[in-house]
């Protein structure tokens, strides 16, 4: 499968710039997620792919060919939209068919790639049927057959699983992701949802305002986000955000906040040094707290904080806590929150190595 590349994006609605010089590079055999909240771009830069809009300027190749000019049917895609897009009159099969009659395959490759694409997805029990006798998962599953018999170069996906319910939803990513496994076909996805893109995709690109905001892969993002907006967004919750400033106390650095709380960051690695006074927002993921740990941990910063909430939800608990004149969460383990109460002060440590610190000023990591 060949590489995609977006080469100085721009596309204009009007008077409304909605993407401006962008530039993004889809390696062959990728599974790109394109991510973001509603009105980023995302789905405008796939459908300038899919050739669905035209590009004010710019170029899009497709392994060494330019398709920016291309017809849809000339590029060499196919694409599972969201409403599943299956003819009501059709079986199954017919609507498997569909996409190769204009090919004019001969029968016997038209009867082999159908066999394929029924056998993978496992419709062949559902052949006969219509698609108002199919479930929405099977209706999606019939969406992506329908794509991949067209043996595309590229298949592309527009938030194909936002009319499914949970159970269906995790179902389909599984089922997706299997399928890239198997085929390594060169995707690009369109979601908001972040579980969906950091679970199915090996590159992701956040996408905000009609730019990306930061690419690479899940860990990446996750684990070093390179601005507030991508610190925000990535996590289920929410990385905990903090304002303080930067102050150099006894000759080390540190993160100081409003009630004059410390956090000495000598361990931090930074990529920039702050000037002492800047105003700086520290981040800790919930998940990396540790509670109740006996005496100091090397490389751990304590605080001791009153409870305000704790929040069960079956699997996962949430601890609210006071900090600095704010607050912040701490993930537990359903047992020990079940043994906390709101207005006891609990014991908690943070590794000074999974810190985030950005300017405030300008939102870059630190």
């Amino acid at each position: 499968m060949p590489q995609v590349s977006f080469e100085h994006i721009v596309k204009r609605f009007g008077g409304v710039t909605v993407l401006d010089g962008l530039d993004l590079a889809v390696e062959d055999g990728d599974f790109l997620v394109l991510l973001g909240p509603s009105g980023c771009g995302k789905t405008t830069l796939l459908n300038l792919l899919a050739g669905l809009l035209d590009v004010t300027s710019g170029r899009i190749m497709i392994g060494d060919r330019d398709v920016t000019e291309l017809d849809p049917k000339d590029r060499g895609l196919a694409m599972v939209f969201q409403s599943y897009a299956l003819y009501p009159t059709k079986t199954v099969e017919g609507n498997l068919r569909f996409g190769l009659s204009a090919r004019k395959l001969p029968k016997s490759e038209a009867d082999a790639r159908v066999q394929w694409a029924s056998d993978l997805l496992q419709l062949t029990p559902l052949m006969r049927r219509k698609p108002s006798e199919l479930s929405g998962g099977q209706r999606q599953r019939v969406a992506i057959g329908r794509a991949l018999v067209k043996h595309a170069d590229v298949l592309l996906f527009d938030e194909p699983l936002s009319n499914l319910d949970a159970k269906l939803r995790t179902e389909m990513r599984l089922e997706i992701k299997k399928l890239h496994d198997t085929l390594k076909p060169t995707v690009v996805y369109v979601t908001h949802d972040q579980i969906e893109a950091m679970t199915m995709a090996t590159k992701i690109a956040i996408m905000n305002g009609g730019e990306i905001q930061q690419f690479g892969t899940p860990d990446e993002v996750y684990e070093n986000p390179q601005n507030l907006f991508v610190a925000g967004f990535i996590g289920s919750p929410a990385m905990n955000l903090t304002d303080g400033r930067f102050a150099v106390h006894d000759g080390a650095p540190n993160a100081v906040f409003p009630d004059g709380t410390r956090i000495d960051l000598s361990a931090y690695p930074f990529k920039s040094s702050p000037k002492d006074g800047d105003a700086i927002a520290v981040g800790m993921r919930p998940e990396h707290f540790e509670l109740d740990a006996p005496g100091a941990l090397p490389g751990h910063t304590a605080f001791d904080l009153r409870v305000r909430m704790v929040e069960r939800t079956g699997s996962d608990a949430l601890i609210s806590l006071d900090f600095a004149d704010d607050q912040l969460f701490v993930r537990a383990e359903p047992d020990r929150a079940a043994k906390t109460r709101a207005g006891e002060t609990v014991p908690v440590h943070y590794p000074t190595a999974k810190l985030n610190l950005f300017d405030a000023r300008e939102g870059r990591r630190l």
